[in-house]
């Protein structure tokens, strides 16, 4: 098994130890700072994903950005596991779909439409204090990062974890990205240029 492989498998185990109620309230909290982000305050577009699961809870964000009037761009796995987007036009709208994920029901616009995008919340289950993710391994948000790669765009790239998915270091692979910041329940930890400087909300 290699360390990646170790890593993933450990993290998963810890989640599926919250309760609902965990994940529920943990949700509220990560909404709240994650909209304190300055990348995400004069944002029109924003990528982002619905959890599922034990996942750190993005609802609660989904809907407060398109309250906000922010055009909420979700990912559709395509059969190769790349990803077409769609708008978020609200929980209603969200239909099941494979390995257990929900998408938009409405129109979808392509693979470059992330292109468009200012902040990219992207999925992942720890960041190591360099900024670099560790994914779940499928390799779709891997096809997202190199598709903006190359054309030129560099949103904001931001992960949603709960605290103890801060480790020391993620095993990296030439094509992995840092993220700028990090939002758990405890607050906000941001990349800058390589340095690491931790803010954390007392509220």
């Amino acid at each position: 098994m290699t360390g990646k492989h170790r890593l993933r498998s450990e993290l998963l185990a810890a989640r599926t130890l919250l309760t609902s109620e965990d994940a529920r309230k943990a949700a509220v909290v990560l909404a709240r700072h994650a909209l304190d982000l300055s990348e995400l305050a004069g944002a029109r577009t924003v990528a982002a994903y619905v959890s599922v699961g034990r996942e750190p809870g993005t609802r609660e964000l989904l809907d407060a950005l398109r309250a906000r009037g922010v055009r909420v761009l979700l990912p559709v796995l395509l059969p190769d596991n790349d990803l077409d987007w769609a708008l978020y036009e609200g929980a209603e709208r969200l239909v099941r779909a494979a390995r257990g994920l929900l998408e938009p029901d409405g129109t979808r616009l392509g693979s470059d439409a992330v292109l468009e995008a200012e902040v990219v919340l992207l999925p992942g289950l720890a960041v190591d204090g360099r900024g670099m993710r560790l994914g779940r391994g499928g390799g779709s948000y891997d096809r997202v990062l190199g598709r903006l790669a190359r054309a030129g765009a560099e949103p904001a790239l931001a992960v949603l974890l709960y605290g103890d998915e801060l480790v020391a270091r993620v095993p990296e692979e030439p094509h992995d990205r840092p993220v700028q910041a990090v939002v758990t329940p405890e607050g906000v930890r941001r990349f800058d240029g390589g340095a690491d400087e931790r803010r954390q909300h007392g509220r």
